[in-house]
């Protein structure tokens, strides 16, 4: 019920879930872990399928083993099919105009998953698409690796209200989703920079409220 009002939607930042969303899509994405995963004793033969007949085009302007591996995998099991295009296939807003590219891929396409420099690009398929764009990585967020450390410290310490959160490092795309999926759940956020090297000022007001 949590997601009901999420689906068919983009998924580009953490921010944009409500809480109630991000718990869903935790509490899911663990459904299916047990259920898929190596640990699970269910026949991937025989489990449920429930992306069937859908497709997703993975467009990787930066390469990433495990990003490519984990999807590819996924929508398999959950019995979809995805399409690779790496920088040799497909050159955002080179040959063809970002919103043509958009157009195209959801013709095709049940979903645009796209892992990119800029953060304006995944916004401008996201504004053109017909289809749902999930942000694979962008230079101002990364949700998926935020879904992924959330369920790790859950898996670690259960309910992490009111637990303390600490970041040592660069302010960069994985720190922002962090920062804002941690503070969802009620963890208190510190965080610690190196000059010239501070989070997005505006996402560290937004985590702030």
């Amino acid at each position: 019920a949590a997601l009901n009002g999420f689906e068919g939607k983009h998924f580009i930042s953490i921010d944009q879930l409500s809480n109630e969303e991000l718990r869903g899509l935790l509490d899911l994405s663990k459904k299916y872990r047990d259920t898929y995963g190596k640990a699970s004793t269910v026949d991937p033969i025989t489990a449920p399928k429930p992306l069937t007949g859908q497709s997703v085009s993975m467009i990787f302007q930066k390469r990433s083993t495990r990003t490519r591996v984990s999807t590819e995998t996924g929508m398999t099991l959950l019995g979809g099919q995805s399409l690779f295009l790496g920088p040799s296939d497909i050159q955002l807003g080179v040959n063809e105009s970002m919103r043509d590219t958009a157009l195209v891929l959801s013709r095709f396409n049940s979903l645009v998953l796209a892992r990119v420099f800029s953060h304006n690009d995944v916004l401008e398929l996201s504004k053109h698409a017909t289809v749902p764009v999930i942000n694979a990585l962008s230079d101002l967020h990364h949700p998926l690796q935020t879904l992924a450390d959330l369920m790790a410290l859950e898996d670690h310490f259960g309910d992490v209200k009111g637990k303390t959160l600490a970041w040592v490092g660069d302010g960069n795309n994985v720190l922002h989703d962090l920062m804002l999926g941690g503070a969802k759940l009620g963890m208190n956020i510190r965080v610690a920079t190196p000059e010239g090297y501070e989070a997005n000022e505006g996402i560290l007001e937004t985590t702030k409220k």
